[in-house]
């Protein structure tokens, strides 16, 4: 397994993280995406130490804590090999205070979090998303007070607008506080937006890219196919309106470039669509998750080889979509304004 800095940090991280999304099946949302249990956990976890991975992603929301719950019993004994990250900003009750990223509410769920996870300490603390009506520097003098209490080590956010994550990064850095050394996004062959903007500050700023949903939202799993109806087990029977809008053109011209691709390479569909990813600019890690133990073990094996120039040219080109203003302005000026990618 390779690993990679985790942005302009010092933090190490594998190519390949788990998410622990599937993990408990507390909630009908979750149910659809999984319902692994302690026992299968541990065989899952075992897996993924035994391949190189040292990141194992969750989040406080995920089945209302059980998820966390679930990856701290089956960490029991291993705690001290991997990194742990998990996140806070969504509702966790009903009280007007049990959202966002308030100084209460984040010292509330950083300890709510350690209690589950079953440890003293959390490696890459999230805010899972924007709180504009809490001041950034009360969001980020509370994380910095925390990693100087040592109940985190670095700090991240997740789904952030380019300014939204511009204004916090000089807010630490005027005030001397931790920064936001990696951001977690969406980011596939079916949805490259990431590269407008917020790549570009990643790599200015030093921000790495930790990616959730690498596979399209579980569109790029090599089920979906032109003019064929849904699996009869897909959690996209329930969760499509919930993810990223993915045409379906496009959809299945992507599928249909990869499809070439997997025949020139012997590999899946899905180990193709996560090796392009790793080959992109600023990606310290992709997320993948997995219903079951061979689900797994296929996305593991989508590390270790690259993808040759020609097949990410022809990736890229299937892939490919107009970006919105000003992104199309610029990229007619690239002279003086290059693209990452």
């Amino acid at each position: 397994m390779e690993y990679r800095l985790l942005g302009r940090s010092g933090l190490k991280v594998s190519a390949l993280s788990f998410g622990a999304a599937t993990f408990g099946g507390g909630t009908e949302f979750f149910r659809a995406w999984g319902e692994t249990q302690v026992d299968e956990a541990r065989r899952m976890i075992d897996l993924c130490i035994d391949a190189g991975v040292n990141l194992f992603d969750t989040a406080n929301g995920y089945s209302d804590g059980l998820a966390e719950e679930i990856l701290g019993k089956a960490l029991h004994g291993k705690r001290n090999q991997v990194l742990i990250s998990t996140k806070s900003f969504f509702p966790v009750g009903p009280g007007p205070n049990d959202v966002g990223s308030s100084r209460l509410h984040i010292l509330e769920q950083v300890d709510a979090s350690l209690r589950r996870l079953g440890t003293d300490r959390i490696d890459i603390y999230h805010m899972h998303g924007f709180d504009a009506l809490t001041p950034v520097e009360e969001t980020l003098d509370t994380l910095n007070s925390l990693v100087h209490a040592g109940k985190i080590r670095y700090i991240a956010c997740s789904n952030f607008s380019g300014w939204h994550l511009m204004k916090s990064l000089a807010a630490s850095d005027r005030h001397g506080w931790t920064r936001y050394v990696a951001h977690q996004v969406y980011y596939s062959l079916l949805g490259r937006e990431y590269e407008w903007e917020l790549m570009p500050l990643a790599l200015d700023q030093g921000v790495g890219a930790l990616i959730w949903s690498p596979l399209g939202w579980g569109r790029l799993t090599g089920k979906l196919r032109r003019g064929q109806p849904l699996p009869k087990v897909s959690r996209l029977h329930k969760t499509a309106d919930s993810g990223p809008p993915v045409n379906d053109e496009h959809l299945f011209r992507v599928v249909d470039a990869i499809d070439v691709v997997a025949k020139e390479t012997g590999k899946t569909v899905p180990q193709i669509a996560l090796n392009w990813l790793l080959q992109r600019p600023s990606v310290s890690s992709a997320i993948v998750g997995a219903r079951n133990e061979e689900q797994l073990k296929q996305n593991l094996q989508a590390e270790g080889w690259n993808l040759t120039a020609g097949q990410v040219a022809r990736l890229d080109a299937a892939s490919a979509t107009t970006p919105v203003y000003p992104y199309w302005w610029q990229r007619a000026v690239k002279h003086r304004n290059p693209p990452p990618v």
